[in-house]
């Protein structure tokens, strides 16, 4: 755990770059979901639904670039970024196992990993207990 700790900072870069190209998704929605999920939605409620979706990873994204750089609020980004990943994960399995052979496959790896991480690094800097 000492590796991530001293480590942190460039691995919250590289994860937040990566949460950050989720953007995509704001920019051209269905082209992020036939990337991500081999299918596509269609009307006017999945433009606003799945812009917001990349919007709102694309923030998770901008939150563990900060948080690369202003260690004060480093535990609170990587909590709600573990969470924000363990929903996308945790939905995928209940309700998209058949998406898994698509790119959305290597993101739950991807994202799974970096819940590792994070939860590595939460658990090796918790305050000390009274």
């Amino acid at each position: 755990m000492r590796w991530i700790v001293s480590r942190i900072r460039w691995l919250m870069i590289i994860s937040g770059a990566l949460t950050c190209t989720m953007l995509y998704a704001a920019i051209a929605p269905q082209a992020a979901l036939r990337s991500s999920f081999g299918e596509s939605l269609d009307g006017a409620v999945a433009e606003i639904v799945v812009r917001n979706w990349g919007a709102l990873i694309g923030l998770v994204g901008g939150m563990l670039l900060y948080g690369a750089v202003e260690p004060g609020v480093r535990r609170p980004v990587l909590a709600v970024a573990a969470a924000s990943k363990l929903v996308f994960i945790g939905l995928v399995l209940a309700y998209g196992r058949h998406l898994l052979g698509h790119q959305v496959g290597v993101a739950i790896a991807v994202d799974a990993a970096w819940v590792l991480v994070f939860g590595a690094y939460l658990l090796a800097t918790r305050p000390p207990q009274d």
